[in-house]
Order: structure tokens, then sequence, then C-alpha cells
């Protein structure tokens, strides 16, 4: 169902994929976020590949928008890039994983700038940090619809970290509600200049 997904013969660093010339291809498809165990993140279940557990999938561009929107034009390339040094308004991912960690890593989302962004401010190169030193992915360029194999993918795979179309997996609940209470939390605290 894709090797190159579910056994990688190679998992990519973050510094790999920000670097120039970053081996990310500028195309549509899937990739694969592999982690070392997390304490908090049930793993057993999870494909594995070495030391490190597949916990999430995800896709660029998105399904197109049912409302007459423009399509996203984003490819692998500049979602791998966003979730390694962005910030958690813009990645579900970086919002799961820090809200996870934050006692961990010592961060926590606040809101930001006008006050209707959520982030981990200067948390987020920290978590940036860890992600170097904790994750690696891997990806499957698929010009056709993507969305149809993360999809599938997410049905038949144990993925602890993904939401969206994963409400069947028991960890579901627990991560929805540790984002809730860090969005509520975040909310009550003044906002944050940058």
């Amino acid at each position: 169902m894709c090797d190159d997904l579910l056994k990688p013969s190679r998992l990519w660093t973050r510094a790999e994929v920000l670097s120039r010339p970053s081996p990310v291809p500028k195309a549509p498809g899937v990739y694969a976020w592999y982690f070392r165990a997390l304490d908090c993140v049930p793993s057993s279940a999870c494909l594995s590949c070495g030391e490190f557990r597949l916990l999430y999938i995800g896709i660029s561009p998105s399904a197109p928008p049912m409302n007459g929107k423009l399509p996203s034009r984003q490819s692998l390339y500049h979602r791998l890039r966003y979730h390694m040094q962005g910030n958690a308004e813009g990645s579900t991912l970086r919002l799961s994983l820090g809200c996870l960690l934050a006692n961990e890593l010592g961060i926590e989302l606040r809101r930001v700038g006008s006050g209707h962004r959520l982030t981990f401010s200067t948390g987020e190169a920290v978590l940036s940090q860890w992600l170097e030193g904790n994750s690696r992915v891997a990806w499957h360029v698929c010009d056709e619809k993507p969305w149809q194999l993360e999809e599938e993918l997410i049905s038949k795979l144990n993925l602890p970290l993904n939401l969206d179309m994963n409400t069947d997996n028991p960890f579901h609940p627990i991560l929805s509600e540790v984002r809730r209470a860090a969005k509520a939390k975040a909310r009550a605290l003044p906002i944050l200049a940058r």
C-alpha cells in the first residue's frame, strides 16, 4: 500500500528537509511522520521503522474545497517545511505535539498578535529543536487525489496523532481534550505581542 511510507528505506531528518536543495519534491502527495517513543502517546501498536514509530499521516495539497474557492497549490515540499519550522496556528501536528509536550519542553500555547492566533510563541523554536532530535519523515508522491490515499491509510493504521477521520482511535478523545484544555487556558491568558 505505499512501501515508501509504511516500509521506508530511509527516513529524513528536519535538517535534511530544510536543507537547500531539499530532497522533498515540489509535488502533491502523502507524508508520514515517525517519532521516537513518546511517553504520553500509546504507540506499541503503531508501525515502526528502526527506533521510530509512525504516529501521523498528512497530505499536500488538501482536497479541493466544496465551496467554490480555489484549491490549494501547496506541495509536499511546502507542507513539510512548514511543519518543521512554522507554528501551531498553521500546523495541527505542531499544535498536538506542543500541547502533549508542553510540560516536558517548558512551552505554553498563547494568543499572539491580534489575539486570534494561537502559537507557542518563543516555544516554537524549542518544539522545532525537539522535532530535529525525535522525528523523521517519509513521503510518497501522489499526483492524483492524495486525500483518498490519506483516508485509506488513516482507516487502516493506528495513527494516534491524527484527529481528522480518526475518531475511532482510542487516543482521539485524550488528544482532543489536551488540545481543548490548552486552547482554553491560552484564551484566558493575556495576549503576547509576538
